[in-house]
């Protein structure tokens, strides 16, 4: 749905890594928007879904701690998309936990204003008979083109309580970089092998003694080491390539696939990934 997106724009920096592929994100990430009037501090969270492992109960855990924390929810929707089952349960979990609850209705760009204008009222009419007798506010955005973006951090800047600044000035985000290296080796994982393995890999970085950055991939079984190498090692060399784009120049990455057996349902492996 762009939630990640969404965080990256409203920063105008990268902190989130994002894929078209669903539960992206793994664990809460922090960013901080911060200006000489004010400082708003975001978390972008796992998506609520019904968890199939230990890994989808922690996921669903942070979600549900940033939710509650929140003076304001942010609940993203897909402009291009029916509203679901899903978007409904989040949505109502946001409504029971924050003090307020707004609507990103995302990806208005490229499609015609009535669908626009639709998914706005298939979104106001959820609130419709709510228990505290007030709808919904929706905000039609393009994070990907950043249309609405600025309209959309106005209005939670000025709902948002006076409070003093949680982080000092410069500071983005609280995401270790070691974390963030192994997060952009996942993404770029996600775009070469997701349709083979989307939720099956996981990323860490072991070494660190720059410019040397040994990043581990982590797969659940010795069938899939061979798919995330691939012929002749081209998809490390790809997502290699990629990555070192993104990191400051001199960096040297090194790649290696370990097969680590059902980790998704072991919680010291969880743990040892940062989620």
């Amino acid at each position: 749905m762009g939630k990640s997106t969404l965080l990256n724009s409203v920063l105008g920096v990268k902190v989130s890594i994002t894929s078209p592929r669903p539960h992206t994100t793994r664990r809460r990430v922090l960013g901080v928007l911060d200006g000489d009037e004010r400082q708003i501090v975001f978390v972008d969270t796992p998506g609520i879904h019904r968890p199939r492992s230990a890994l989808g109960n922690r996921m669903n855990e942070a979600s549900a701690s940033a939710v509650d924390d929140a003076d304001v929810a942010v609940a993203v929707v897909d402009a291009r998309a029916p509203i679901g089952p899903g978007d409904r349960r989040a949505l109502r979990r946001a409504r029971e936990a924050a003090a307020r609850t707004v609507v990103v209705v995302n990806k208005i760009d490229g499609i015609a204003r009535r669908r626009v204008v639709a998914q706005l009222a298939a979104v106001s009419a959820l609130g419709e008979g709510g228990a505290d007798g007030e709808g919904i506010e929706c905000f039609p955005v393009s994070a990907r083109t950043g249309a609405g973006v600025d309209e959309l951090v106005k209005a939670l800047s000025a709902s948002l309580p006076e409070g003093p600044r949680y982080f000092p000035p410069g500071m983005v985000t609280d995401v270790p970089e070691a974390f963030h290296v192994a997060e952009l080796v996942r993404e770029q994982l996600l775009v070469v092998v997701a349709d083979e393995l989307p939720h099956a890999i996981a990323c860490r970085v072991s070494a660190w003694e720059w410019p040397y950055i040994r990043c581990e991939i982590l797969v659940e079984r010795p069938s899939q080491k061979p798919i995330v190498i691939g012929r002749g090692g081209q998809v490390l060399k790809t997502v290699g390539t990629a990555v070192r784009a993104q990191l400051p120049p001199g960096a040297y990455l090194d790649l290696f696939v370990k097969v680590e057996p059902d980790w998704q349902n072991r919680p010291v492996e969880i743990e040892r990934l940062g989620y």
